[in-house]
This record gives structure tokens, C-alpha cells and sequence, in this order.
């Protein structure tokens, strides 16, 4: 029997030692396996995507979350696609567009060349002879100048040479100069706008012979307008042109205008008269009004043009600005078709187009001289920006240097 006992004894005894090894083995699984070495984590710039079949991986337990792919533990449980978002901040270092204000001097070269080369010539005189005389009138006369102002100009400093005043060629040039500047100044050359009731909008009508650019300088304007702040509608009142109104809308739908137009072959008062009362409506500032270019020597459509006026100002509109718009290669027509319609629609202001094409710049002193109409603005060039406000020192200035 003794044995027995000893037998059951040495059992027990293997047994409670087998299930303190296999409790051990359990407590050493149970332990999270060492973390494996890993490279630098690699900062987001965006989102990041585990695909599926990846293995889990347990987020260090502080800092911002990272992601590399070193830090996929591949022995983990599989999970589903998951995106991280990472919101990035960036910041715009682009600097917003200048554009800069063209220059008399840089677009005014056929202007300039019908002086410059006179200019030269007199300059390397040893004196003032007959010869600068005749070379001065002849390239005042070549630019349009015109007679009268051209012997106005003469007469005066050929009286300073006389007085002894003047005694140098270069003196002489210096005195054209400063008398073409002071002929110009003076005059308004201010675009009108009347701030009032809200209902009450300003009214620039712009009349004109076919083709010199009367819609297209309405555009520019309107652009320009709107970069103030103000509130722009414009009424295409050429309503014989046939694409005079798609042109102008195109316009409207560059700088924000609204646009008000009537059928073809319609009356062009009851299309600006619609014009003026939407713009009431609405609370708009500023009514832009074309009409259809007409020969100034017609004299039906030159009272077509009065109407027109006269329908302008009516109701809630007042018409702050006519503005009679010349094309500067007509020359000394361009002064012809000034005084016409001057006398028909009460021109306040001349708008003179493609000074920049023309070798004709000196009508600016007929115009201004004989007629008392200030230029207000020029056009410099086909883009948006090139409808500058007239600089009478700026304008000599670029056909002397």
C-alpha cells in the first residue's frame, strides 16, 4: 500500500507543475510584442489611405498622429480602408496684378516723329533763322494743329525773338513748349457725376460719327466706373447697327453692367428713356447711353440727336455728360464734326480714340482752342485699360522728348 500512496504523491506533484508552466506561457502571450524599430515619421502634406490587407497599428500614446509606412505592423488584425485628413494651411504668396497706366510717350510715336525730327533740326542751328520758322509752322500745320492756333503760336514767340527775349534755339523750343501747356490749360476736364437720390441716376450719352469707337469706349468706361464703386447700366441706343448691341453686351458682361436693349430698327429715345427708368428702378448710379453714329452734315438724324437728348433728361434721369467722341486719324474733320454737334446735343466733353495710331495729335488745340470743348479722355490702345484721362503736360511732353 505504501507505494501506491507514493505513486499518487509524485503525480500530484508533476501536475501542479505542468499548470504553473502553462499559466506562465500564458501570461508571456498575453504580453504586447517590443516595438519594432522604425524610420522618422514622414509629416503629411495631405490625406493618407491604409488599403485594405494592412495591418492594424497602435497609435503612440502621445504627440500629434504620425503615419510612415515602417509603422504598419504587418502581424496585426486586418481592418478596413481608413483615411486620415490632415488639414493643410496654405498660404497665397502671389501678389495681386498691377497694371499700370500707359504712358502718352510710350503709344504716341507717329505724333511724336512729326516733331521730333523738326525739333532736332533747329536745335543744331548756330541761331533762329528764317529756316526755323518754316520748319516749325510746317510741322505744326503736318500734325493739325491748325492754321489759326499755329499762327497764334508763331506770332508770339516770333515777337519774343524780336524783343531780344529769346536768343538761342533751344530757349525758342523751350517757349513753344510752355505756350502749347498753357493754351491747354484750364479747362474741366472732369467727367461729371452728380451724387442724389437713389432713384435719380447720372446719364452719360455719347454721340458721334460711325465708326470712330463710340461703343467700345462706352465699355471701357463702364469697366472703369465699376472699379469706383458705382453701379453701371448700359443702354444700347444704336438700335441701326446690327451688332452694335451684341457688342455692347459683351461689354456689360465683362465689367457687371446691366444692359437694356430695344429691337432693330427701333426708336433709339424710347430704348435709352427704358434704359433710364430701369436704372431708377433699381437703384443703379449711372446710365451709359449710345446712339448710332450720323454723319454731322445730315441734318434728319442730327435732330434724331436732339430728341434723343431731350428724352435723356426726362423723368428720373439727369445727363451730367454729352460726350462727343472723335476719332484723333480724322484730323481736321474731326473739328468739323465737333462744331455740328456741339451746336445739336450740348457736347460737354470730347472722348478722342486712336490717339495712339495718329500722326494728327494737334487737333487737340483746334478742338479746345476754336471750339472751347476740353478733351476729357483718349484712347491709347484696344485693351480695357487704355481709356486714360487726357494730361495736357503729359501729352506735350511725349511730343517734344
Amino acid at each position: 500500500m505504501t507505494w501506491i500512496y507514493l505513486v499518487l504523491a509524485l503525480a500530484v506533484i508533476a501536475f501542479g507543475i505542468g499548470v504553473v508552466v502553462v499559466n506562465r506561457r500564458r501570461s508571456a502571450g498575453s504580453l504586447p510584442p517590443s516595438a519594432p524599430a522604425t524610420r522618422a515619421p514622414i509629416k503629411p502634406s495631405g490625406s493618407i489611405a491604409i488599403k485594405p490587407g494592412d495591418r492594424a497599428v497602435t497609435p503612440p500614446a502621445t504627440g500629434p498622429p504620425t503615419a510612415s509606412v515602417d509603422a504598419i505592423d504587418r502581424d496585426g488584425p486586418v481592418i478596413d480602408e481608413v483615411e486620415v485628413e490632415v488639414e493643410v494651411e496654405v498660404v497665397d504668396e502671389t501678389e495681386p496684378e498691377v497694371v499700370e497706366r500707359p504712358r502718352f510717350r510710350d503709344r504716341m510715336a507717329k505724333s511724336r516723329a512729326a516733331f521730333v525730327g523738326v525739333f532736332s533740326g533747329v536745335r543744331s542751328r548756330k541761331g533762329i533763322t528764317d529756316e526755323t520758322w518754316e520748319d516749325l509752322e510746317e510741322a505744326l500745320l503736318k500734325a493739325d494743329v491748325g492754321v489759326h492756333v499755329t499762327d497764334a503760336l508763331l506770332s508770339d514767340l516770333r515777337a519774343r525773338v524780336k524783343s531780344k527775349e529769346i536768343t538761342e534755339p533751344g530757349a525758342l523750343l523751350d517757349a513753344l513748349r510752355a505756350d502749347m501747356v498753357s493754351r491747354l490749360d484750364g479747362a474741366d476736364r472732369e467727367l461729371h457725376f452728380e451724387p442724389g437720390e437713389s432713384d435719380s441716376p447720372n446719364v452719360w450719352l455719347f454721340v458721334g460719327v460711325n465708326g470712330v469707337g463710340k461703343t467700345t469706349t462706352i465699355g471701357k468706361l463702364g469697366a472703369a466706373q465699376a472699379q469706383l464703386g458705382r453701379t453701371v447700366l448700359m443702354a444700347a441706343g444704336d438700335t441701326f447697327r446690327a451688332a452694335a448691341a451684341e457688342q455692347l453686351g459683351m461689354w456689360a458682361d465683362r465689367s457687371g453692367a446691366e444692359l437694356v436693349r430695344g429691337s432693330e430698327g427701333g426708336d433709339p429715345s424710347s430704348v435709352i428713356f427704358d434704359g433710364v427708368e430701369r436704372a431708377s428702378a433699381r437703384g443703379i448710379d449711372l446710365v451709359l447711353a449710345d446712339t448710332a453714329g450720323r454723319l454731322h452734315n445730315k441734318t434728319n438724324l442730327m435732330e434724331e440727336l436732339r430728341k434723343v437728348r431731350r428724352v435723356a433728361g426726362k423723368g428720373k434721369g439727369r445727363v451730367t455728360e454729352t460726350l462727343l467722341v472723335i476719332d484723333a486719324t480724322t484730323g481736321q474733320n474731326g473739328l468739323t464734326q465737333a462744331r455740328e454737334f456741339a451746336n445739336t446735343t450740348e457736347v460737354t466733353g470730347v472722348v478722342l480714340t486712336k490717339l495712339d495710331g495718329s500722326a494728327k495729335g494737334g487737333i487737340v488745340f483746334a478742338i479746345e482752342t476754336e471750339l472751347g470743348l476740353p478733351i476729357k479722355l483718349v484712347g491709347l490702345g484696344e485693351t480695357i485699360n487704355d481709356l486714360v484721362a487726357f494730361d495736357p503736360e503729359e501729352f506735350i511732353a511725349a511730343l517734344f522728348e
